[in-house]
């Protein structure tokens, strides 16, 4: 098959009935308004947590669980609009784009471009411009990851460049040269706000750094383990999303963090399905798809297991996870596939 169709349902070949791909990818306004609702409601309730605990011990574990629920769903939503899918009204999809953004850290029209790139090319070497490590792992390049510092460095980069008025190669292959002036303004608004935050302390104002700043530290490796199983040890350059994503099993409260992306499988084949449909989606194409791996934990725990033998020169096979055939390792050195492109 050539590498250059985008990989989708019809190149991994998956079949849904049209009426019903249509009732299941149909948009509305209230699910993405119920989310909103829901999730201001956690993080008032975490919020308080850390207003109780501040100046004890205890702000540490309460800024941890508000960063959790701060910074996961801000990636999840950020996501679900870069689609345009969390809601029917444009206006109200790009509003809320622009905000989760700024908690998420990346200039909203360059999360959208890149992610489509990553959609019509997924996990393909030289073409995915969302490919966030190298393949395959090490433990080193896991911790990168896991931390949030690799990701963070690469979106102030990104900040700079387009702050600047300057495009990289891949900004110039993958975005409409029409959207350049809106993303440095975008980039430029945002890291005033930065500044403003960063500054606050100095003129002791503090609750940024209780509310946001920790917090958003806090929870990152959280929100990544969540991202790093998307792809990670499965197979590249597949014009068949079986082959190139993960989906997981999960319980509602994974799923409400994650806006149900844990059917990261079913995602890629109809990215036009919006969050709420995700389920159904799962549901109508179960037979056609491969076993969702353990859970959140399970399968983070595994993933850490591998990379860590990896590095240590022992078998890499998983247990229970999915692995491309070339990810099972039997020691020794390892040839890189992917140079990370974030």
């Amino acid at each position: 098959m050539p590498d250059f169709l985008p990989t989708n349902a019809a190149s991994s070949g998956v079949k849904l009935d049209r009426k019903m791909l249509k009732s299941i990818a149909a948009r509305s306004d209230s699910p993405g308004l119920i989310y909103i609702a829901q999730w201001l409601a956690f993080l008032a309730a975490t919020s308080a947590l850390v207003w109780v605990a501040l100046g004890t011990f205890w702000m540490w574990p309460a800024m941890l669980l508000h960063g959790i629920f701060l910074t996961v769903p801000a990636y999840s939503f950020s996501h679900e609009t870069a689609h345009g899918t969390a809601f029917r009204s444009r206006w109200l999809n790009e509003a809320v784009l622009w905000v989760t953004s700024l908690l998420y850290m990346e200039e909203p029209l360059h999360r959208r471009y890149t992610h489509t790139n990553h959609h019509t090319h997924t996990w393909w070497v030289g073409k995915d411009s969302q490919m966030p490590f190298d393949t395959p792992m090490g433990f080193g390049g896991w911790l990168a990851e896991v931390s949030g510092f690799a990701l963070l460095r690469f979106h102030m980069q990104v900040f700079l460049h387009l702050a600047a008025g300057r495009c990289t190669d891949t900004m110039k292959r993958v975005t409409p040269e029409g959207e350049f002036a809106k993303m440095t303004r975008n980039a430029r608004i945002m890291l005033a706000i930065y500044a403003l935050i960063a500054a606050a302390p100095a003129f002791g104002i503090w609750w940024p750094v209780w509310f946001l700043v920790i917090p958003r530290v806090l929870g990152a490796p959280v929100m990544l383990l969540f991202t790093l199983i998307q792809h990670v040890e499965l197979q590249e350059n597949s014009p068949s999303i079986l082959d190139s994503t993960r989906s997981f099993r999960s319980n509602w409260l994974a799923g409400f963090l994650y806006m149900n992306m844990n059917n990261h499988v079913e995602h890629h084949l109809y990215p036009q399905v919006p969050f709420h449909g995700l389920p159904r989606l799962a549901e109508a194409v179960q037979d056609q798809l491969p076993e969702p791996d353990p859970g959140f934990f399970r399968t983070n725990l595994e993933v850490m297991s591998v990379v860590l033998r990896r590095s240590l020169g022992r078998p890499a096979k998983a247990a229970t996870i999915r692995q491309a055939p070339h990810m099972v390792t039997e020691g020794g050195p390892v040839e890189r596939v992917a140079q990370r492109t974030m």
